[in-house]
Formats: structure tokens, C-alpha cells, sequence
């Protein structure tokens, strides 16, 4: 990190930051795993933090495990299994969905396809895209009932059923902790595999776990090679290295100095060929530092500006990767910058230096938590969201068939065409200024189309108000953003925007279908955020949900 060009205070607070973390030995207390870094005073919260600490040292269990990962690759590929399809949500497939990107899929081996949606169109699409009886699929949940991933399980095996003399169990592999749910259905299906993480590895920390590196093997990643760059990272890290000089510390110093000097949007940007981290980065980092009241607001996929569209709410990690420069990315990060914008420097030799670059953040965040007083291992707002929903489809399953069984909640809820939307919508982004931010929560099918158009309000709404953005497909978001936005500070301002498209598409077993259990966690979490005073606006966008986005935009401008 270049410290000469911070702003004078921030500079300042980082250097004295520093010094308080050397004398405290943060870094010695940190591998040593020591609980009373966070929420000092507190044993019951310490006795939980202790059971969430098993990733510092998981990069080095499994590496016993990298030849017989390697031989069950080989084995699936023998097999002819040609896809390889994760069901997961938030840490159980964002890791996988970086490597994935960052590495490509190894000559013969099974491509990656992440399936982490309810929408009913795209699992119909992906579906589509994939010959079924040579797929693999990779059952990825920690707790072993995450209702969506649960409902895609249940659903494909079901679409297996009869496909073979092995059984539909054949082409599917769980990944779990001890003694879930998951593990126990798996054994009973007759999965060809269960492989059992420890339990003592949050979702969003288990990058280095089975979680990241069972797919990474079955596209061929070289295993060995990331658990080198983690090693190499821990080196680095370690407790002997000076304050200054240790990139975790530097890091999780910087953040937590940032937020207190009111640059709390912590802008990613990378290289393309690792621009994936950022999805996985932002779960890590809201997740972990979203909560009371305070936290560090990631800012991922969002399209360079010039330096005068940005709100002194900024601050900057730049992950450049050394075999994919961009020229233009380096100027523009560079004008950010010269404008006073803080900015971290981040350099990648190669792909598979991630596998440093996932130790290193989450060490980073670990410090933060420690820096702003929080237990960054915990997520106490995001089962919110998940309680509603399960009420909301408790009670549409009272009144089937009935009108309004999934009623739109009281709020401001229009659809596109409504006269009172521009009234609406001039009020919420009247005195929109940063530290405000505005979160556009897109309950639509995910695709290149309906993504370039949210990009597009994103521009717009930086430009005229100078505000960050973030813009997530559910129910995805709720597996990484969500946490921050109901115990974060209360500065986001929030569009839902729907669409009731698509098939039913019933879940096996269940009283709901995919399209009833989207709209339920949309409503849900619509609830979750009104509870906790959340300006929201709710467009019901019509069928045609890239069509909609694009009226949407044209309204956005006038009001802007």
C-alpha cells in the first residue's frame, strides 16, 4: 500500500492503528485463535467465536486430503459425467464460482455450472443446458437445510429418477458438516459421495475448505498450487512479521480506520480475469462487518466513473491481476486516486493466487471485526428474512387459492405503470447524497440483459446523486449482502424490483413451487427491511422483466 498518498488523517489513524494492534499482538492472538480479540467481556459470545475459528488452519488440514479429491475428479470424469452443477448459496458456491472463472475448467473435465437461484426460468434453463443423466451434482450446504438449495436437491433428483441401473444418487455428491440433515439424506439416496467439513468454518470462511475446493477438483484446478499461494499468504501473515509490513493487518487496520473517517463504500475493482473475487469478497465483507450499526459497505461490478462522480464515501481496493493489465482501469483507478480517494493495492501474479487472496481477506476482515468492536463471525439479522419467508408460505399454503394468497405487503408497492410510481420515486431519491447508499434488490431472472440494465441505473444514479450502488438477484443477495442492509448503518435506500413470471415449477414434496417460495422470500425480506425502517420502494416490473427494467430507467431519468 502506498500510505504517502492517503489523506493526511487517515494516514495518521492507520499508523496509530497499527501501533495499538503490535502492542495488543492482534496477529499472534488471531492465529493462536484466541476469542477475547473480539467482544471482550463477553464469554457467552467468546464460547460461540471459539466453534467459528477452524479456518485458520483448514488450508492446512485438507491438504492431506488434495490426491484422493484429485482421484475422485478422475473417477467422475471416467464416469462421463460432463457437468458439474453446484446447488449452494452464498459461501457454499462463491468460492467455487471464483476459481471456477479465475482458473477455467481443466482439458476433459466437467464444466461448473452454479445453480444458487429459486427463479423458476433459470432453473428450467439451466436444466436445458446440460444433458441430465451426465451431470454430477454437488449438494453444497453447511447447516444441510438451506431451503433453496434443499428444494433444488429434491427437485433434480427427482427429475433423475429411473435415468439409470446406478440410481439417481449416482449423480450426486453432498457437502456438509457433521451430523445435518444433508448428510443423512445423502447416505440414504445413495449418494456416490459425502465429503464432511468441519464444523467450526463459517460459510463465508470456507473458501479453503471442501466447501472451495471439492469443485475446484472436479474441474481440474490444481489444488496443491492454491494451498501453496495460502501457505505463502500465511508466511506473510504471520505474527513475526512487522505491523507495517503484514498484509492482513495492513488491511483490516485500513478498513475498520476508513469507516471511521467516513469511507465506509469499499469499492472493488480487478482485473477481468479475476473480477469474479468480487462477488465473493463482498459477501465475506458485508456479512462479517454489517452489524450493529456500523460495517463496511462492499461496492462490486459497479463501472468506472470519472473521479468527480464518485462521493467522498469512497475507498478503493484494486485487485490487478499481472497477466490481464488493463491500461484504462490503471488511469481510472489512478484518477480516483489523485482526487483523495483512498486506495488499496492489491497485485496478482497469477490465477492461482487467489488461493492466497481468500486467506488474506478473511484474516483482514477478522481484524476489522476486532478494530470496530464486533464479532465478524456471526450474522444475527439474516435468519430474519428467512423466518418471513417461511411464514409467508405457511400462510399461502392456509389459503390456497385463494385471491392475494401472496398479497403484496403495505408499503410503497407500485407497478410500472401506476400514476402515484414518479411521485413515489422523486420522494425516495430527493435528497439522495452520500453517506446514503441505494441497493437495488432485483427479484428476476438472472441474465446478461436484465444485469446490463441494472448496471445501467447504477450509472445513473452515481452520476446524478453521486451515491454507491449495489444491485443483487435474489434470493442470492440475502446470502451476502443481506446481513449489512438490516444491521449495517441505516443509510440504504432500497428498490425491490419483482417479476411474477415464469412457470410453477412445483418442489418435490413441498406445498409450494419455486415461483411461490421466490415471492415468499421477496415479500420476506421486504418485511425484514421494513422492520428495521428501511426506505423502500416495491416495482412490480410486469412479465417481461428486462422491458420493465428499461421503463424503470426512463422514469429514473426523468425524476432524476
Amino acid at each position: 500500500m502506498d500510505g504517502e498518498r492517503l489523506p493526511a488523517a487517515l494516514a495518521a489513524a492507520l499508523a496509530e492503528r497499527l501501533q495499538v494492534c503490535a502492542a495488543d499482538d492482534v496477529t499472534a492472538r488471531l492465529w493462536a485463535a484466541d476469542a477475547t480479540l473480539w467482544k471482550a467481556g463477553d464469554v457467552v459470545h467468546q464460547a460461540l467465536i471459539v466453534g467459528a475459528l477452524g479456518w485458520l488452519g483448514v488450508f492446512e488440514d485438507v491438504r492431506d486430503q488434495v490426491a484422493e479429491l484429485a482421484d475422485f475428479a478422475l473417477e467422475v470424469r471416467a464416469d462421463g459425467l460432463r457437468d458439474a452443477v453446484l446447488l449452494g448459496m452464498g459461501g457454499s458456491s462463491l468460492a467455487s464460482e471464483v476459481l471456477a472463472s479465475a482458473l477455467g475448467t481443466g482439458e476433459g473435465a466437467p464444466g461448473l455450472v452454479v445453480l444458487d437461484t429459486t427463479d423458476p426460468r433459470a432453473i428450467v434453463a439451466a436444466e436445458r443446458s446440460i444433458d441430465l443423466e451426465a451431470a454430477l451434482f454437488v449438494v453444497a450446504s453447511k447447516s444441510g437445510g438451506t431451503i433453496e438449495t434443499a428444494s433444488l436437491s429434491d427437485y433434480f433428483f427427482e427429475r433423475l429418477g429411473g435415468c439409470c441401473d446406478h440410481g439417481p444418487g449416482h449423480h450426486f455428491i453432498a457437502i456438509t458438516d457433521p451430523e445435518t440433515a444433508l448428510q443423512r439424506e445423502a447416505v440414504a439416496q445413495g449418494f456416490r459421495a459425502v465429503f464432511v467439513n468441519p464444523d467450526d468454518i463459517g460459510g463465508r470462511f470456507s473458501a479453503l475448505s471442501f466447501f472451495g475446493l471439492v469443485p475446484a477438483a472436479l474441474i481440474g484446478a490444481d489444488l496443491a498450487g492454491l494451498l501453496d499461494r495460502a501457505d505463502a499468504m500465511a508466511a506473510r501473515c504471520a505474527a513475526e512479521a512487522p505491523a507495517g509490513e503484514n498484509p492482513a493487518l495492513v488491511m483490516g487496520a485500513w478498513l475498520a480506520e476508513a469507516v471511521a473517517a467516513g469511507r465506509d463504500k469499499l469499492t472493488l475493482v480487478a482485473s477481468s480475469g479475476i473480477a469474479a473475487f468480487g462477488a465473493w469478497a463482498e459477501q465475506l465483507v458485508a456479512e462479517s462487518t454489517g452489524k450493529e450499526g456500523t460495517g463496511v459497505f462492499p461496492v462490486d461490478g459497479e463501472s468506472q466513473g470519472p473521479a468527480e462522480a464518485y462521493g467522498d464515501d469512497r475507498a478503493v481496493v484494486y485487485l490487478r491481476s499481472a497477466g490481464g493489465v488493463d491500461p484504462a482501469q490503471d488511469a481510472a483507478v489512478a484518477a480516483l486516486e489523485d482526487a483523495g480517494v483512498p486506495v488499496l493495492r492489491r497485485e496478482l501474479g497469477d490465477a492461482l493466487d487467489v488461493g492466497g487472496e481468500f486467506l488474506l481477506w478473511e484474516l483482514a476482515v477478522a481484524v476489522c471485526g476486532h478494530a470496530l468492536g464486533i464479532d465478524p463471525f456471526d450474522q444475527p439479522n439474516v435468519q430474519e428474512s428467512k423466518d418471513n419467508t417461511k411464514r409467508v408460505l405457511a400462510g399461502a399454503a392456509a389459503h390456497a387459492g385463494e385471491p392475494g394468497a401472496l398479497p403484496a405487503r403495505a408499503a410503497a408497492t407500485f407497478a410500472l405503470g401506476d400514476d402515484g410510481l414518479e411521485t413515489a420515486l422523486a420522494a425516495l431519491t430527493a435528497d439522495l447524497a452520500p453517506p446514503v447508499y441505494v441497493a437495488l434488490h432485483a427479484w428476476l431472472t438472472p441474465g446478461d440483459e436484465a444485469r446490463s440494465e441494472l448496471e445501467a441505473l447504477r450509472a445513473l444514479l452515481r452520476y446524478a446523486r453521486r451515491v454507491a450502488t449495489s444491485a443483487g438477484f435474489g434470493p442470492r443477495f440475502l446470502h451476502s449482502t443481506g446481513q449489512y442492509h438490516k444491521g449495517g448503518p441505516a443509510r440504504g435506500v432500497f428498490v425491490q424490483l419483482v417479476s411474477e413470471g415464469g412457470p410453477e415449477l412445483p418442489v418435490p414434496g413441498r406445498d409450494f413451487s419455486f415461483r411461490g417460495l421466490k415471492a415468499a422470500q421477496a415479500l420476506g425480506d421486504l418485511e425484514a427491511l421494513l422492520a428495521h425502517g428501511g426506505r423502500v420502494l416495491r416495482v412490480d416490473l410486469g412479465e417481461d422483466a428486462v422491458a420493465g427494467l428499461r421503463g424503470f430507467g426512463e422514469l429514473l431519468r426523468r425524476v432524476l
